[in-house]
C-alpha cells in the first residue's frame, strides 16, 4: 500500500502520506471554532500545498460541521476528504452524506473509531471487550457500504492491552478497513513505545501488510512529533497532524515540524512527503488568524524567531556561511527574507506585489480597500514591515461580513489617577450610539462601554495582546475569545493603538456571536481519537 520514489541520489524514499486534521481535531481546541469561510480557505490551501488527506470535520457534531465537510468535499481538487464518525450507524451515515461529492469522485474517506483501552471501555463506553469487537466489525462494514476508503482507529490505542489491540485491528481489517490509525489519544506514549506498538502490529496481525498504518499523536508530554517519527521509522506510512500543532489540550503533532524533519533529515529517515513546503508559513498564519491563537515566537519552523539570530557569535557565523546556524533556508518554508520594503509613498502595484509574495491574491476591489488601510497605517508608522501587512490583511478579513457593529469613535482617559474612563461611539445596524464608562484601566473601561451599548451575557475567556513588530509605533494585535451558552467565538484586530485594537477585536467577536445566535447554532458534540 506504500509507494517508493527515487531521489536525485538514487536512494529509494518511501512516501509518507500527510493526513491533516486541523479542521477537525485542531478545531476542538477550546476557542478555536472557525467560520465556514475560514474552513474553506484553509482547506483550499491544504489541497494546494499537497496534503494527501484532509479530515474536514465531524459531520454528526453540528449542522455547521456537516456543511463544512460537504462544501470541502465539493471544492477539493486533489486531496482525499475525510469525515470522522463514532461507531454508531447514525454517525457513519451522516458522514457519508456529507462526503458524498468526494465519494462520487473516489476521493472520500470515512474515519470511524471506538475506544479500546480498559479504562475507556469500562468508564467511558461501559461496554465489554466482546461488545467492542462486535461494534468494530459492524461499524467498519457499515462504512464500507458507503465508500471503499475506510479508516479505523482504536481510541486510546497506546494504552490498550497488546493482545486486545491486535485482535481489534485484525477485526477492523477483516471488516474492510483500508487504513489503521493508532492514536496516542492522551499523549502518554514515549517514542520507543510508539515504535514498538507499530512493529508489534506488523508482526502479529494478519493482513496488516495490505493496509496503510497511521499514527496520530497528542502533545501532552511534548513528544507528539518524536512519537510520530518513531512510528514512521517502525512502519507507519501515514501521519496525522495539524497546522501549528493545534488540537485538544496540548495539541497534536505539528504538520510543519513533521514535514520539515523528514525533508531536512532525509539522511537519517529515507522518506518523503508530497508537501510544498514553501506554503508552510502561509498556512501557519492563516490558521493563526482563523483561530485567534498566536504562534509562539520560538515555535519550530514557523515561529517569528525560528530564523532570527541575536547572539554575536551566531550572527558572525551567519555572515560567513548561513549553514553554520541554519539547517534549512527561510525560503524553504515560505518565509520571505526581504522584510522592510514599503512606506507612505508606495503605490498600489508595489502593495499588490508584496502581498502576493506573502501569499495573498487580491481582486481589484479588495486591493482598493486594503490600500486605503495601508495608507492610513503608513501615515502613523514610518516603516511598514511584512508582519504589519499580514496583520493588516488579518484585520481586513475580520471585518468581512461583520459590519453590524462598528467602532466609530473611542477616547480613553487613563493614568495614575483613577477612575479611568472610555468615551465610545458604536455604529449598530447603521445607527450611532454613544456612552461613557469607567473601569479598572482603559481596556476594562472600553469593554464596559461596549457592553453598555450591546448588552450580552457572553463571558470573556481570553484577552491577549502581542506586538506585531518592534518599536514604540508597532502595531498591536489583540485576540479575544468569548463564550455564551456553549457558543465560542473569537475576534482579532490590529492597530498602532492597543486600546483601539482591543475595542475592534471585542466588537469582531460580538459580530460573530450575533450571527451564531441568529442561526441558532448549538454547542457542538465533542469527539476525540
Amino acid at each position: 500500500m506504500t509507494t517508493s520514489t527515487t531521489s536525485p541520489t538514487d536512494t529509494p524514499r518511501e512516501r509518507i502520506f500527510i493526513f491533516d486534521t486541523t479542521l477537525r481535531d485542531g478545531e476542538q481546541s477550546p476557542g478555536a471554532t472557525m467560520s465556514l469561510e475560514e474552513k474553506l480557505e484553509i482547506a483550499q490551501l491544504l489541497d494546494e500545498m499537497g496534503v494527501d488527506i484532509i479530515e474536514a470535520g465531524f459531520p454528526i457534531a453540528s449542522e455547521g460541521d456537516f456543511q463544512a465537510v460537504n462544501e470541502i468535499a465539493k471544492l477539493a481538487k486533489d486531496a482525499v476528504i475525510c469525515g470522522l464518525a463514532r461507531s454508531a450507524f447514525k454517525d457513519i451515515d451522516r458522514a457519508a452524506e456529507a462526503l458524498q461529492p468526494a465519494i462520487d469522485r473516489g476521493r472520500g474517506r470515512i474515519h470511524t473509531f471506538i475506544s479500546t483501552s480498559p479504562l475507556h471501555m469500562k468508564y467511558k463506553l461501559q461496554m465489554t471487550p466482546e461488545e467492542v469487537i462486535e461494534a468494530i466489525d459492524a461499524s467498519v462494514r457499515r462504512a464500507r457500504n458507503h465508500t471503499d476508503d475506510v479508516e479505523w482507529s482504536p481510541e486510546d490505542g497506546t494504552r490498550t492491552e497488546p493482545d486486545f489491540l491486535c485482535r481489534a485491528v485484525e477485526t477492523a481489517i477483516r471488516a474492510g478497513a483500508t487504513t489503521i490509525n493508532i492514536p496516542d489519544t492522551v499523549g502518554y506514549a514515549v517514542p520507543g513505545e510508539s515504535a514498538r506498538i507499530i512493529r508489534m502490529l506488523k508482526e502479529r496481525v494478519p493482513g496488516i501488510e495490505d493496509v496503510v498504518i497511521s499514527t496520530h499523536c497528542h502533545d501532552d508530554l511534548g513528544m507528539a512529533v518524536a512519537n510520530s517519527l518513531a512510528a514512521v521509522e517502525a512502519g507507519a506510512r501515514q501521519v496525522e497532524c495539524t497546522i501549528n500543532g493545534i488540537g485538544e489540550r496540548a495539541g497534536n503533532a505539528a504538520l510543519e515540524e513533521i514535514v520539515m524533519a523528514l525533508k531536512v533529515r532525509g539522511d537519517a529517515m529515507p522518506f518523503e512527503t508530497g508537501i510544498d513546503t514553501t506554503k508552510l508559513v502561509q498556512a501557519s498564519r492563516i490558521v493563526s488568524r482563523a483561530t485567534g491563537f498566536p504562534v509562539q515566537y520560538n515555535k519550530a519552523i514557523v515561529g517569528k524567531n525560528a530564523f532570527a539570530h541575536e547572539s554575536g557569535i551566531h550572527q558572525d557565523g551567519m555572515l560567513k556561511h548561513a549553514g553554520t546556524y541554519e539547517i534549512m533556508r527561510p525560503e524553504d518554508v515560505g518565509l520571505n527574507q526581504s522584510n522592510l520594503v514599503l512606506g507612505k509613498h508606495s503605490g498600489r502595484h508595489a502593495l499588490r506585489e508584496k502581498l502576493r509574495e506573502l501569499g495573498y491574491e487580491l481582486s481589484d476591489n479588495q486591493l482598493k480597500d486594503v490600500f486605503v488601510r495601508f495608507k492610513a497605517l503608513a501615515d502613523r508608522k514610518k516603516e511598514i514591515y511584512d508582519d504589519d501587512l499580514v496583520a493588516l490583511m488579518q484585520d481586513s478579513s475580520e471585518e468581512v461580513g461583520s459590519e453590524r457593529i462598528r467602532v466609530k469613535f473611542l477616547r480613553v482617559i487613563c493614568g495614575t489617577e483613577a477612575p479611568q474612563s472610555a468615551d465610545l461611539i458604536l455604529e449598530i445596524e447603521g445607527e450611532e450610539r454613544r456612552t461613557t464608562a469607567f473601569g479598572d484601566g482603559p481596556v476594562d473601561a472600553t469593554f464596559k462601554a461596549i457592553c453598555a451599548l450591546v448588552p450580552h451575557d457572553a463571558r470573556l475567556q481570553l484577552y491577549q495582546v502581542h506586538a506585531v513588530t518592534e518599536g514604540t509605533d508597532a502595531q498591536a494585535t489583540v485576540s479575544v475569545r468569548m463564550e455564551e451558552n456553549g457558543r465560542i467565538v473569537t475576534g482579532q484586530a490590529s492597530d498602532t493603538d492597543t486600546v483601539v485594537a482591543s475595542a475592534k477585536a471585542y466588537v469582531a467577536a460580538l459580530n460573530k456571536l450575533m450571527l451564531k445566535r441568529e442561526k441558532g447554532t448549538p454547542a457542538p458534540i465533542e469527539a476525540t481519537s
